[in-house]
């Protein structure tokens, strides 16, 4: 399998918070059947049709991603159009990443998508609702161009800076797309009213090497306004340190 990354808690934790989600479930994708002989794709995709939590199945599809086999989307078709998105999601995910752009287009849909739709996945708590379940739904959507890494979301994703139903995992999907094209906008949510996406918009600029981002990192120093999440580090204390990093992980 492809190699397994780890992302610092509190990040996890900002990312999932508006969903109450369990941190793990998202982000600590370990290996199917670690430990074990790697699995045949026959076997991947049956695991894949017979897992139905999200978040599982998501780990199975990382493993047929890693392993590279183009046929196997067209017997993935079907989930293109599941009426569970997040479902459809994880297939559509391994579309895109096996080089099929239908896969893109799909999880673009879903973010764009307030249409009427039955009880699925991703809501917190077990209290279920139509709007709810429709932003958790665009937000797993916007966490999946995350995992995508097509630079083609970028121009997507910016604007949902602004959206208060998605905007907490943006700025993690763009520092994981690594397009430089995101800097910009990620130096203006440093002005955002919230400091809790002053503070994602921060980790997001360390990620993607923006030194071009110092001169605003120093105005935060002041900026003893704290996230909402994690260990409620405040702005200062997030600019204060990617200040430190960031010369020293930028090649010249």
């Amino acid at each position: 399998m492809g190699k397994v990354h780890f992302f610092p808690a509190r990040v996890f934790q900002a990312i999932v918070a508006p969903l109450g989600v369990p941190l793990v479930l998202l982000f600590a994708t370990p290996g199917v059947n670690r430990g074990q002989q790697r699995p045949s794709v026959a076997e991947l995709l049956q695991q894949f049709e017979s897992t139905t939590v999200f978040w599982r199945q998501m780990e199975v599809a990382k493993a047929i991603v890693a392993a590279n086999d183009i046929s196997v989307l067209p017997k993935l078709e079907s989930w293109l159009t599941h009426e569970d998105r997040h479902l459809r999601g994880n297939a559509a995910f391994i579309y895109g990443r096996l080089g099929d752009p239908h896969g893109f287009d799909v999880i673009v849909a879903i973010l764009g998508d307030h249409s009427e739709r039955p009880e699925a996945q991703g809501i917190p708590d077990g209290r279920w609702s139509l709007p709810g379940q429709i932003r958790a739904d665009r937000y797993y959507a916007a966490h999946l161009l995350g995992d995508l890494k097509d630079p083609r979301a970028v121009p997507i994703l910016v604007p949902l800076l602004k959206d208060a139903e998605v905007n907490y995992i943006v700025p993690w999907s763009l520092g994981q797309i690594g397009d430089r094209s995101a800097v910009q906008p990620l130096i203006l949510a440093l002005r955002d009213q919230n400091p809790s996406m002053r503070v994602l918009a921060i980790y997001a600029l360390v990620e993607l090497q923006a030194t071009e981002a110092l001169p605003s990192l120093h105005q935060l120093l002041g900026d003893n306004e704290r996230s909402n999440f994690g260990k409620l580090e405040s702005v200062a204390e997030a600019a204060r340190a990617a200040i430190a990093k960031l010369p020293s992980e930028t090649v010249r």
